[in-house]
């Protein structure tokens, strides 16, 4: 007999009653009936229920067991007693009559508990993150993260892909968020840093010839921390050569479509990705990551509160300072109490604006009545145009969000969120996915008076090549007009990922750095490895990066990273298990010709 266990905690069925098992695991819990013992005993595999009776030679030792002890056990398979059986564990129509037992380790008491998933504070959680674990839903969500990349890992391969590893010490990039820096002893005074993405190797990797590529990449980026973000995360890192911006779709689709299917529990998820624009997106969501699950549409109603015969000041003044006006619909507000209303108008000022106004809509079809703080203030005609354009009807209502463009959106975008799961209008056990397209190039600099890069520098400019490259610096108009073939796919109105057809061309990418007021030179400090690659000859050719942290978080239904990573940092970057960052000493200072310069406290 094998020293530790013949099987695992999930393995015993009713086939095996009457045989001799040895298992070994954690007491996962401990119960006395009436002087009888029941031992809910678990490992990685399930839980099985052993039973010590006085009888048993083990149960003297049995009494003094623990929660969490981690022990051996050797007994008879036997079927439950009638009536016993628990139909929702996968061992619940057996358990197992103890004969010896023996301690392998064990525990102090817990700091924290693992039976139930009941909440503790994220700081007892993460210094002792092997208990927590411990727990079933976390320890779930683990497991499905390694099957997740198990699939997306085969899935890639399925279409010709090759699996490709890239520094982890590479150089510092100007661009996109903070560099972690890492001090090199050989070289005094100079830095490494660790990847924010493999973005370059990858592209660099196109130019070499390779065709199609793709990486469990491990990224890493310094900067402020967030329920769905993190110092250190990994994502699905895709290049392919000769490829349009539809080629990359249609990769990528299968993949994200295939995983959520596989381990979305059933729930539909979307078939074939919408295409939405950026400007449209913006202007009927509120946001370049919309929710589809939300119906509702935002409309603009600028024009109506801009009318000579419109009366509502408050609204006019904000237009004529170049502002807009966001309308909201809420179908079938018009139900709910005047608390429903002024809640929302608290939450709007809350969010830093002047509030919601609003109007509620009764009467019958072709001949809507509004009411409302607002609707005194615009003619009966007004009123029938908006509830037109928001497709409103006896019984909704109508919010509305004034301000400038940008500050319009992103209240008007909230306020729908939050109006559809108010209203219970969102749908739940779905995955909705889409693509933003269209993202525009470049955008105006108001601070600095200049053109600059909108998005990501390196994308293909969706324009004529020779005509980009003739464009005149002071053309504004046709400049800010141009988009890029830039792309996010979105999810639930998660972003999982930007992507772009890259700008592979020398000359256009001189040009484009060229109108947003860089010349050469910034290119061949900053960039040159890759700049001087293009002129080698680069192959046409795009990518994208799905985060693997939200797509599981997604799948497992939850709101926070630390639920589906191993060992999670706290919400200050720092790692409570371990102690990191901790100081450096003397010793490895001096080596690293290192000397500190601490704000005073």
């Amino acid at each position: 007999m094998h020293r530790y266990r013949t099987h695992t905690c999930g393995d015993l069925r009713e086939t095996l009653a009457g045989e001799t098992t040895r298992l070994s695991g954690w007491c996962h819990r401990i119960r006395d009936h009436g002087g009888v013992l029941f031992i809910d005993l678990r490992d990685h595999y399930g839980i099985t229920q052993c039973v010590v009776d006085p009888d048993s030679p083990a149960f003297s030792l049995a009494d003094k067991l623990r929660s969490e002890w981690v022990v051996r056990i050797d007994g008879v398979v036997r079927r439950r007693p009638a009536g016993t059986e628990n139909a929702e564990m996968p061992t619940g129509l057996i358990e197992v009559y103890v004969t010896e037992i023996e301690v392998l380790g064990a525990a102090a008491e817990l700091p924290v508990p693992v039976f139930g998933d009941q909440p503790y504070p994220e700081d007892m959680r993460l210094r002792y993150r092997f208990l927590d674990l411990r727990r079933e839903k976390l320890h779930q969500n683990i497991m499905l993260r390694g099957k997740v990349i198990d699939s997306l890992r085969a899935r890639m391969k399925g279409q010709g892909f090759f699996e490709f590893q890239t520094p982890i010490l590479t150089a510092s990039s100007p661009e996109g968020a903070r560099d972690f820096l890492v001090p090199s002893r050989l070289h005094p005074g100079k830095f490494y840093a660790l990847p924010q993405a493999p973005q370059q190797f990858k592209q660099l990797l196109m130019v070499a010839g390779f065709d199609r590529y793709f990486q469990i990449a491990p990224c890493f980026r310094d900067e402020d921390l967030r329920a769905d973000r993190s110092l250190e995360f990994y994502q699905l890192d895709i290049e392919m050569s000769f490829v349009t911006q539809e080629d990359v779709f249609a990769t990528v689709e299968p993949v994200l479509r295939g995983v959520f299917e596989e381990f979305g529990e059933g729930f539909p998820v979307t078939q074939k990705f919408p295409k939405i624009a950026y400007a449209e997106a913006m202007l009927k969501y509120g946001t370049d990551k919309p929710d589809l699950r939300n119906p509702l549409f935002i409309v603009d109603v600028t024009e109506e509160f801009s009318r000579d015969d419109v009366s509502f000041n408050a609204f006019k003044n904000v237009i004529k300072a170049g502002g807009v006006v966001r309308a909201i619909p809420a179908t079938g507000a018009g139900a709910q109490p005047r608390s429903f209303f002024d809640k929302l108008n608290d939450w709007a000022k809350g969010e830093g604006a002047a509030g919601l106004g609003y109007v509620i809509f009764e009467g019958e079809p072709g001949a809507l009545i509004g009411k409302g703080p607002i609707a005194k203030f615009l003619p009966a005609d007004v009123q029938a145009n908006i509830a037109g354009k928001a497709g409103l009807k006896a019984g909704d209502a109508v919010f509305f969000a004034c301000d400038r463009p940008d500050k319009a959106a992103k209240l008007a975008g909230a306020a729908r969120l939050r109006i559809g799961h108010e209203l219970k209008l969102s749908k739940t056990g779905v995955f909705e996915f889409c693509w933003i397209v269209d993202f525009p190039m470049f955008e105006w600099n108001e601070e600095e008076s200049r053109i600059d890069f909108s998005h990501n520098p390196f994308s293909m400019p969706n324009f004529d090549h020779d005509a980009f490259v003739a464009l005149d610096p002071a053309d504004k108009e046709t400049i800010l007009g141009i988009n890029a073939f830039q792309y996010d796919v979105v999810c639930n109105g998660f972003e999982l990922s930007s992507g772009a057809i890259r700008n592979h061309r020398p000359d256009i990418m001189r040009k484009a750095f060229a109108l947003a007021g860089y010349d050469e030179d910034v290119l061949e400090q900053k960039f040159g490895g890759m700049y001087r690659a293009f002129q080698y000859g680069a192959p046409p050719h795009g990518g994208i990066a799905p985060g693997i942290d939200r797509i599981v978080m997604l799948l497992a239904a939850e709101e926070n990273l630390r639920e589906i990573v191993a060992f999670p940092m706290n919400q200050r970057g720092e790692d409570l298990l371990l102690g990191a960052p901790s100081s450096a000493t003397l010793k490895q200072l001096r080596e690293l010709h290192i000397k500190l310069n601490l704000p005073e406290k």
